[in-house]
């Protein structure tokens, strides 16, 4: 697990990027329409980056584009991921923080929290309502017998409407289909693949009450594939446990890592002296 990139689309395990390297990662989060909606895709992209071991700062770039509506550039956001405990323990805690400048259009649904993203109205209504938002995640992640099993706590807060705090959470539990590694080179061995599934879903807000009542909530199997030694492809199938938001999220996304680009980027200013 600790090799790979995580399965996840939501959920954050305790895993941060390695020091020193930088990771581009590209998404899309595709919602199918139930009825009154309308079919959109979402895309956003991510730049990632380790600090230091115990500290991973990212970068993201999102849009959106309904069916019959438009396409708009939604926001972005920047985040900050702090592993308390140098050593891994049982369970490995992990602080996260992130400042949001997104509109109400945002529908990649990187979480959800309170009641979830609207998917009904026109993006000329929500696109005009831009917000600042803050938002915190305690992050609980173990590995277990080869399988990683993580919890987020999530509370964000806008800053520029007074809608309280909203809340939300998410599950995963993922593990490597093999975790020898076989004796050949090959991209379809069964150690390149990691399988698992996500639960996730809002909690409600200090407004409208602490509650799963009138959230969206989303089941998803969620599968990542090694297909490089830089690269991996992501799948998942989200599945609507409510009536609110889309009735299914497909997601797809693909990710790439610059392993030692701070030290190569040194040496290339240091050889222009």
């Amino acid at each position: 697990m600790c090799a790979q990139e995580s399965p996840y689309f939501v959920t954050y395990d305790h895993h941060l990027e390695e020091p020193g390297n930088l990771e581009l990662e590209t998404y899309t989060t595709s919602g199918i329409p139930r009825a009154g909606q309308s079919a959109y895709v979402a895309p956003y992209m991510e730049i990632e980056y380790g600090v230091t071991a115990r500290w991973t700062t990212e970068l993201y770039l999102e849009g959106q584009g309904t069916i019959g509506d438009s396409a708009v550039f939604t926001g972005w956001r920047l985040e900050n991921r702090f592993r308390i405990l140098k050593r891994e323990h049982f369970i490995n805690p992990v602080l996260y923080f992130e400042y949001e400048r997104t509109s109400e259009a945002t529908r990649i649904q990187k979480e959800i929290v309170g009641g979830g993203p609207d998917v009904t109205s026109p993006n000329a209504d929500l696109q005009p309502s831009k917000n600042h938002e803050l938002e915190g995640k305690l992050i609980l992640s173990s590995t277990l017998h080869d399988w990683n099993i993580a919890g987020n706590f999530i509370a964000e807060k806008n800053l520029s409407q007074a809608e309280g705090f909203e809340f939300g959470y998410a599950f995963g539990v993922a593990r490597s289909l093999a975790t020898l590694a076989s004796a050949a080179q090959c991209r379809f061995c069964r150690e390149n693949f990691l399988v698992g599934m996500e639960l996730y879903g809002g909690l409600g807000s200090t407004v409208d009450g602490f509650s799963v009542h009138n959230t969206a909530h989303y089941a998803a199997p969620v599968a990542s594939w090694q297909v490089s030694e830089n690269g991996s492809l992501h799948f998942s199938s989200s599945f609507a446990l409510t009536h609110e938001g889309s009735p299914v999220l497909l997601r797809f996304g693909y990710s790439y890592e610059f392993r030692g680009f701070s030290s190569r980027i040194a040496q290339l200013f240091g050889g222009k002296h």
